[in-house]
């Protein structure tokens, strides 16, 4: 990318392998996550912002061709990491200590939907939502590639009843295959009270909320006393207002969560990881992958995942 914009602006281009920098590790990809941040990063409306010219694309999984002496990785490993840009190519770096090995056993694929998407879902029950046992939860976008995760993780993450939104007949299928008790329509108008009788008449506890907008403001209405609602994102780019009062009120709890503050505590990722690889791994826990493009393909696949005509986990596959 030379300059931000709608999907025309992600260009192939041929680039030179780029150079570790101290503490990074040089990895050939073999499959580069897209999440729907990258499109906020396309536009520069991301909560990061970005600089120019840059290669997006913040996750991937390969092959370690360089390590740092002493890293806990090494040469020929297979890992997923943490790019912070650069992804989309193929070859990219990444520090150290944020490639973790992949076990024996598991795809890539399905090794590079556990990291962003994988590990936002885990700690939308564990960190942020704090779900306790037989709570009800709400999971918005519940066929997309975190809500697919998080609708299969409530049951084992203590979660009761578990109700998932998605825009159209046959996403809800998909969530409801997934394990969801019910799936409604996301449109907003109704959504109050769809989730209220998606919830056997009774108001929700926890509702974990991708979109904000009017969807965030017919959510909030729909949740119990002591009840949570968990921002892990704002696809619809609407802002909302909290009153105070209606807090007091309600005993209600708004949560704002990113998962790259994670990576800034000691812990936070790697015992969360190797739970969601021991999970997929007993087939517990399945990744649904709506698609797999050619990296000449990105500005596509962007279309698609904006359009919501895709499900699940959507990779790039520089092969291709």
């Amino acid at each position: 990318m030379t300059e931000f914009g709608g999907p025309e602006v992600l260009r192939l281009v041929d680039l030179p392998v780029p150079e570790p920098r101290p503490g990074e590790a040089l990895i050939r990809v073999t499959k580069a996550g897209i999440n729907f941040a990258d499109t906020h990063t396309r536009t520069n409306s991301y909560v990061q912002k970005a600089t120019l010219p840059l290669v997006p694309g913040g996750e991937v999984a390969g092959v370690v061709e360089r390590a740092p002496a002493g890293a806990a990785v090494g040469p020929g490993q297979r890992v997923v990491a943490f790019t912070g840009d650069g992804g989309y190519a193929e070859y990219a770096t990444a520090p150290a200590d944020r490639c973790y090995p992949i076990p024996d056993g598991l795809s890539d694929d399905v090794a590079v939907a556990m990291l962003i998407q994988g590990l936002t879902a885990w700690h939308l029950y564990r960190t942020a939502g704090r779900v306790c046992a037989g709570e009800s939860v709400v999971v918005h976008s519940g066929a997309g590639g975190v809500g697919s995760l998080a609708v299969q993780l409530g049951r084992p993450l203590g979660a009761g009843r578990v109700i998932a939104t998605a825009s159209s007949a046959e996403r809800r299928d998909v969530a409801i295959s997934l394990g969801a008790d019910a799936a409604v329509d996301s449109e907003p108008d109704g959504l109050t009270e769809r989730l209220m009788q998606a919830n056997e008449g009774n108001e929700v506890d926890v509702v974990f909320d991708m979109a904000g907008g009017e969807a965030f403001d017919r959510s909030y209405r729909a949740l119990a006393h002591f009840g949570r609602i968990v921002v892990c994102g704002i696809s619809s780019q609407q802002p909302n207002e909290v009153r105070t009062g209606s807090l007091l009120r309600h005993s209600r709890t708004v949560v704002g969560f990113y998962l790259f503050h994670c990576l800034e505590r000691e812990g936070m990722i790697s015992g969360a990881l190797e739970d969601l690889f021991e999970r997929a791994a007993r087939k517990e826990l399945r990744t649904v992958v709506g698609g797999t493009y050619a990296l000449a393909d990105a500005s596509q696949a962007h279309i698609d995942l904006r359009a919501r005509s895709t499900t699940g986990k959507l990779l790039l596959d520089p092969s291709l």
